[in-house]
């Protein structure tokens, strides 16, 4: 398959090729012709001007300053040649005749009657001509030369962006999604790279997301495993355990990470193009019910509290219910005394808050950075991706003591999140 390069400039230099012979061969013609009939205007002059030369009363003769390239005689009205030179007989008339370009005057004498012929050497003519067609076929060539110059120039300015974009392309298949494709100054190839760079950034973008969103889950579902692991081994080590109650704790625990594994599952698959309504107290009161237990075993309170008229938000339960759960575990691991979980209307939205008595954070420390070192931070940062995936926001409002609020914006009447407060 030709490349568009070579397919355009095949076509601009055949088109140039194409116009120039419609126009020069048309001219070629008519400066034969214009030779032609130039030359024979001379002679037809020539003629005449001998033909005036003879009268009654002077001898009969040729006139002696007659250009030498002529032959010049004296026909009767029949042909017959009287004088001069030429051949014996001539049918007269303009045209070519034996080589020579000719042309007759007849003589104005009564005494005399007769034709002037005059001939020239039909080489002369068709040379004049000849010249003329080299110049015009030198600028012919010169006229396509210049069309192959400018259409390999043109050629190479419009397939050089396909060539680029093609070239990104590929290195955005490669993986390479910081893309820049050169400007070329066509306006359709540089809006096409400008779409292809920012598709490449929200594929980067996306990519990342989805990276850190699966450390992030493989952290979680780690610590979930970790542990229903430790209970169980625990149990074991002891001689004296109950074991039905181990067990039972376990089974719990595998419970809660099978939510956790399916409600991860259901926000993978999930194409974001817009969550149902939420139901905050329903979500609440599976808080109470998953929470208040494990709290209680460390001798601490857990209070839900949730109004009556909450306006509606749009979001996915399985995303608010696993940040509910990163923050009531950092609370349970973390924090001290009562927990408090609140929802609140924000007028544009609402806020669900999550609160106890701990010592907080320190000044300075960013909570939502993933520090994979320690291990710290993960499960903050999958909390926060999952509420911007939902189009709200997570953030820490009071330090000490700690409350972590989830903003969440109001359900709009197209079923879409509107914007975030």
């Amino acid at each position: 398959m030709r490349s568009l390069r070579s397919r355009l400039l095949t076509t601009i230099t055949g088109v140039a090729v194409l116009a120039v012979s419609l126009f020069a061969v048309p001219l070629a013609l008519a400066v034969t012709r214009l030779y032609h009939d130039g030359a024979i205007e001379s002679l037809e002059m020539e003629a005449t001007w001998v033909a005036s030369t003879f009268s009654s009363a002077a001898p009969v003769s040729l006139p002696t300053s007659l250009p030498r390239d002529l032959t010049v005689g004296v026909y009767t009205t029949d042909g017959r040649r009287l004088l001069g030179s030429g051949p014996a007989r001539s049918p007269l008339g303009e045209g070519v005749e034996g080589g020579y370009l000719i042309a007759t005057a007849p003589i104005p004498s009564d005494e005399m009657p007769g034709v002037v012929r005059v001939a020239t050497s039909y080489d002369t003519v068709a040379g004049k001509t000849h010249i003329a067609w080299l110049v015009m076929a030198g600028l012919a060539v010169l006229v396509i030369g210049l069309a192959a110059a400018f259409a390999r120039r043109q050629s190479a300015r419009l397939a050089a962006p396909l060539e680029n974009l093609t070239r990104s392309a590929q290195a955005l298949g490669d993986g390479d999604f910081t893309i820049r494709a050169p400007r070329s100054n066509v306006r359709e190839a540089d809006q096409a790279g400008l779409a292809l760079e920012a598709t490449a950034r929200r594929l980067g973008d996306v990519l990342d997301r989805e990276r850190a969103f699966s450390a992030n889950v493989s952290h979680q579902l780690r610590t979930q495993l970790t542990g229903m692991m430790l209970g169980l081994e625990a149990a074991l080590a002891r001689p004296d355990a109950a074991l039905t109650d181990a067990v039972h704790t376990a089974l719990g625990r595998g419970e809660r990470l099978q939510t956790v594994i399916d409600d991860l599952v259901r926000l993978t698959r999930d194409n974001r193009t817009g969550s149902a309504p939420l139901d905050v107290p329903a979500v609440l009161d599976e808080v109470r019910e998953c929470w208040q237990g494990p709290l209680a075993a460390q001798g601490r309170r857990l209070t839900v509290n949730v109004p009556d008229d909450l306006p509606p938000v749009s979001a996915s339960t399985a995303a608010v219910r696993q940040i509910l759960r990163v923050l009531l575990d950092n609370a349970l691991a973390h924090g001290e005394g009562e927990v408090t979980v609140e929802a609140a209307d924000l007028a544009d939205g609402i806020a669900i808050e999550v609160a106890d008595r701990g010592p907080g954070v320190p000044e300075g420390v960013d909570v939502f950075a993933r520090r994979a070192a320690d291990g710290h931070g993960i499960g903050l940062a999958l909390a926060r991706s999952l509420a911007e995936a939902e189009a709200g926001r997570l953030v820490l409002r009071r330090t000490v003591p700690p409350v972590f609020s989830l903003l969440l914006s109001p359900a709009a009447r197209n079923g879409s999140p509107g914007p975030v407060p």
